[in-house]
This record gives C-alpha cells, sequence and structure tokens, in this order.
C-alpha cells in the first residue's frame, strides 16, 4: 500500500489491475490502497475473457467489490477472446456503462483490426488499447498509435522496460529468475543491446537519469501513449515518476530509435 501512496503523492493518477492478477488478491489489494483516496484514481481493471459472454456483467461487479468501488473508470478485455466474438462481449460491456458501473471501457493485447473490430461492437469509443510497448517492442508504432493519434484514443504501454533489459542491470549477466531462460535475456541478446544501453546511458547522464528513466522519457513522448511501468517499492515508483520530468531531443530520439531498430 505503501508504494500505491506514494505513486498518488507524486501526481500518478493512473492504477491498473486485472481480475486474474493472482486470482483477485490484487484487485483487493488495491481496493485497500485507494480508501479515502479515491478521488485522485483513474482505476483500471481486466476482465479475464475466459467463460460464457454472459458472465460479463457479474464479472465487473466482482471486481467492483474487490476493489471496494461503485464504479470502475476503465474495464478492459484483457485479451481476445479464444471462443466468442466482440459482438457476444461488447454490447454486455456497453450495459455495463449505461448502468454506470463502468466509465470506460477499454481493450488489452489486441492487434488494431481487433481493437475495431471491438469498437464496431461496442457501438462507441473503446478508449484504451493496452499493449507491450517498449524500445525493444515498437510494434506498436506502425498502426495503433497512429490510429489512436487520428481517433483521439489511448495506447497504453505495459513492459515499457522490456522487463528491466532497457535498465542495463542485466547487461553483465542474466537476471535470477525465469527470465533468464528467455531467448532476450541470452548472452548474445544482451550483447546485441550494448550500443543502445550505452546510448541510454550518455543520453542519461546528460539529464541527470538513468538509462531506465530516459527510455521511459522515449516512450513517454509517443503520442497519445500512457506508460504504465510496474513497481516493487517506493524508490522504484519514484524513480519512474521522475522520468515524466526528462525533455529529450528531437536527435536524442532519433538516436534512440534508430540504435532500437538496429538490436
Amino acid at each position: 500500500m505503501k508504494i500505491v501512496h506514494r505513486a498518488l503523492d507524486l501526481g500518478v493518477s493512473l492504477i491498473d489491475t486485472g481480475e486474474i492478477y493472482a486470482f483477485g488478491r490484487s484487485e483487493k489489494i488495491v481496493g485497500e490502497a485507494i480508501k479515502g483516496r479515491r478521488d485522485q484514481v483513474f482505476l483500471a481493471t481486466k476482465l479475464f475473457p475466459v467463460g460464457l459472454p454472459v458472465q460479463v456483467a457479474s464479472k465487473a461487479r466482482a471486481s467492483a467489490r474487490r476493489l471496494g468501488v461503485d464504479r470502475i473508470d476503465l474495464y478492459q478485455q484483457h485479451w481476445p477472446s479464444p471462443m466468442f466474438p466482440p459482438g457476444a462481449t461488447m454490447p454486455r460491456m456497453m450495459r455495463l456503462v449505461e448502468k454506470g458501473l463502468v466509465s470506460h471501457i477499454g481493450v488489452s493485447n489486441h492487434s488494431l483490426a481487433q481493437w475495431q473490430a471491438a469498437e464496431k461492437s461496442f457501438g462507441g469509443p473503446v478508449l484504451s488499447n493496452q499493449v507491450r510497448f517498449s524500445l525493444l517492442n515498437r510494434t506498436p508504432e506502425r498502426d495503433l498509435v497512429p490510429w489512436a493519434k487520428a481517433n483521439g484514443r489511448v495506447v497504453i504501454a505495459y513492459s515499457p522496460l522490456a522487463q528491466g533489459l532497457l535498465s542495463g542491470r542485466y547487461q553483465t549477466s542474466a537476471p535470477r529468475n525465469f527470465r533468464r531462460v528467455r531467448p532476450a535475456f541470452s548472452a548474445g541478446s544482451r550483447a546485441r543491446l550494448q550500443p543502445l544501453i550505452t546510448a541510454l546511458t550518455e543520453i542519461g547522464a546528460r539529464h541527470g537519469a538513468t538509462a531506465a528513466q530516459v527510455a521511459l522519457a522515449w516512450l513517454i513522448r509517443r503520442p497519445n501513449v500512457v506508460v504504465i511501468p510496474g513497481a516493487s517499492s517506493v524508490r522504484q515508483v519514484e524513480h519512474n515518476a521522475a522520468a515524466a520530468d526528462i525533455e529529450l531531443s528531437d536527435a536524442e530520439d532519433v538516436r534512440l530509435g534508430e540504435l532500437a531498430s538496429a538490436t
């Protein structure tokens, strides 16, 4: 709860969770943390699309109960359903908005075509699409970000530091947890990343910032993009929030983009 309280103190307002995280426990923790400060929070959670579409309303109500709120600001479909088309789910999402339980609808891990199909079935703006987006995963720049900019929608970037790779802390040795077996954390992959890490560090030195903060600042510069870095400590929250104050130059932006494309 200290992490959430400090984030709110620093002006961070978007708090994102999901029913599948720790099987509801994450929502309960967030609910406890925002008690007495609900008016400072734009609260987002996610529907995990397993089960029948008829369960959408009951799942939303269950999330609201765990969060201790009577309204969810942003209710997102976590993944495209493997079994049911948007036409089976999105009209039920619309009813949640009409009843006042939800203010806005979003999706997550959707392609542009899937996002547009969801919006068509919803019959109104599907405000956001939460996707993996970082200097090392720039796929959303191809179509999601331009479409969001043109239509007043938002791309929410998760894993903005590529699970810590962009911090530079794993350049000399792989992490000790499950990530070490992933191809991105192999010795060869980390070696190819070195020019980008060097640039992030050099640019950070000019701004009195770390490589991770510069990587976040690069993302924040994208139009219609909101960044949601994770934090496991108060210090990390403070570190992440400070990235919003870094003003990269156009030349720095281009340099990072070119080096990222070359990795």
